[in-house]
């Protein structure tokens, strides 16, 4: 099938730009709302990203505050991990993982080397499920095998978000002995 193909082939080929592929010059927002389009694999043209988007990311702690108001490769590292993770993981439980990952002391090119070589595993690893010769009839298959790594791979995920949280102290209850 065509559209198979298609999918497969963007599976295999696409990638966000490495580190040193980024702009290295400041970009006022208008420029990062085009620029992004190309870092992910879209469909849709409904899930472009928008301005209010991107200052939710940064109110919210996911995304570092812009210089003055203008952008640089840290911002546009963060705005793809964001983008990406996005579909997957609340904002809550993507701060979670990022904080985890800046914990580690590494530099957000260490960061974003990491997220781009994880991203990549992941989106071979789904070309290679894919058959582009499939019939319209082995699509509800290939389709359920898909959603059920899907759930299998977020039943994990959340779990270990949860296992990276902190502790939470048990403040006693009012009014119980």
């Amino acid at each position: 099938m065509e559209e198979l193909l298609d999918l497969k082939q963007r599976l295999e080929g696409q990638r966000p730009a490495s580190w040193q592929e980024l702009p290295d010059i400041a970009l006022y927002m208008d420029q990062i709302i085009s620029y992004m389009p190309r870092q992910l694999i879209h469909f849709d043209e409904g899930e472009a990203l928008t301005s209010a988007m991107v200052n939710n990311y940064i109110k919210e702690g996911l995304v570092p505050r812009a210089d003055g108001k203008r952008y640089g490769p840290i911002h546009l590292g963060y705005l793809t991990a964001v983008s990406a993770l996005k579909k997957i993981l609340s904002v809550r439980d993507t701060g979670i993982l990022l904080a985890a990952g800046q914990a580690r002391n590494k530099t957000p090119e260490e960061l974003y080397t990491y997220f781009c070589a994880a991203l990549d595993r992941a989106l071979a690893d789904t070309a290679d499920t894919i058959d582009e010769n499939a019939t319209r009839e082995d699509l509800p298959r290939l389709a359920l095998d898909l959603a059920l790594r899907s759930y299998a791979n977020q039943l994990a995920c959340a779990r270990i978000l949860d296992i990276l949280q902190p502790p939470h102290s048990e403040s006693p209850k009012k009014g119980k002995k």
